[in-house]
C-alpha cells in the first residue's frame, strides 16, 4: 500500500478547489472595477497583477485552513473560525502582495518597508470577505451514491484490513491521520485522509456528515437530537456525529 504519510495536505481537495474558485472569482471581480486605484490601468493588465495574487492568496489561506482547523471548529464557530483565519493569513499575505506589487509596477522594483503598512488594510479586507465566503459557503455536504449494476468494485474496500474484508462498511471516522473504519465485522485504523476516503467512496451510497463522519445511508436507523445538534444512530448503536454546516441539507436529502 502507498504510504499515505506523501499525500502532505497539498493535495487538491474540494476544500481547495472550492477556495481557487472563490479566490479567481474575486480577482475578476477587482480587476475588472479597478479597485484599489487600478482603475487608469488596461484591464488585461489588471487580470494579469490580481490573479496569480489572488491564486498565490488561495494557497496561503488553504495551508493556514488546515492549520486552525485542528484548533477551531468551524461548525461551531464560524466567525471565530474566520477571524482567526483572516488574522493569521493577512500578515504573511501582504508582505507576499507587497513584493509582488513592488516587482511588478515600480521600475527600479525597490522594496521600501515604509510602503508595507500601506498593504495591511486592504489586505486584511479582502482575506476577511473571502475567509467569511469560504467558511458559509461550504454548507452541501460531499455525497457519494450507488453505483449502477455492472459498475466495477467500490475502491475503497480495497484498503479494508485482511480481517474485514467482505464486510459492511457502516462508517469511516477521523482519528488525526488515521481513519476508523466501522463494519458490521468490528473496526480497524488505516492511514489515510477522509477527504480522500470520500473520493473513493464513490460507488455507495453515503455522504459526509461531519468534518470527521462520513456514514453509509443503508446503515442508519435513527437520529437523536439535542442541544440544537442531531446525532445519526447507525446499526450496532454506533452513533456519528452530524455538524451545524451539514444538518440542513441532510435534512432536505432525507436522511433524518
Amino acid at each position: 500500500m502507498t504510504d499515505e504519510r506523501s499525500k502532505v495536505s497539498l493535495t487538491l481537495d474540494r476544500d481547495f478547489m472550492r477556495g481557487v474558485f472563490v479566490a479567481l472569482a474575486a480577482g475578476l471581480v477587482l480587476a475588472f472595477t479597478g479597485a484599489f486605484g487600478m482603475g487608469h490601468t488596461p484591464f488585461w493588465f489588471r487580470v494579469a497583477y490580481w490573479e496569480p495574487i489572488m491564486l498565490m492568496g488561495a494557497l496561503w489561506g488553504h495551508l493556514c485552513s488546515m492549520m486552525i482547523g485542528r484548533y477551531i471548529d468551524a461548525d461551531r464557530r464560524p466567525w471565530t473560525a474566520a477571524l482567526v483565519m483572516t488574522a493569521v493569513i493577512s500578515g504573511p499575505l501582504a508582505v507576499m502582495v507587497w513584493t509582488a506589487t513592488t516587482l511588478w509596477f515600480d521600475d527600479d522594483r525597490s522594496l521600501r518597508l515604509d510602503r508595507l503598512v500601506d498593504f495591511l488594510a486592504p489586505v486584511t479586507v479582502v482575506t476577511g470577505v473571502l475567509c467569511v465566503l469560504n467558511v458559509f459557503l461550504d454548507r452541501t455536504p460531499p455525497q457519494t451514491h450507488a453505483a449502477p449494476a455492472g459498475s466495477a468494485p467500490v475502491r475503497f474496500l480495497e484498503r479494508l484490513p485482511p480481517r474485514l474484508r467482505g464486510a459492511t462498511l457502516r462508517a469511516v471516522q477521523a482519528e488525526d491521520h488515521y481513519l476508523r473504519l466501522h463494519t458490521d465485522r468490528g473496526s480497524d485504523l488505516i492511514l489515510m485522509r477522509l477527504s480522500d476516503a470520500v473520493a473513493e467512496l464513490a460507488g455507495m451510497e453515503g455522504a459526509q456528515t461531519h468534518r470527521s463522519w462520513w456514514v453509509a445511508r443503508e446503515a442508519v436507523r435513527d437520529v437523536r437530537r439535542g442541544d440544537g445538534r442531531a446525532t445519526l444512530i447507525l446499526d450496532g448503536g454506533l452513533e456519528a456525529a452530524v455538524s451545524r454546516r451539514y444538518a440542513r441539507a441532510l435534512r432536505d436529502a432525507g436522511w433524518f
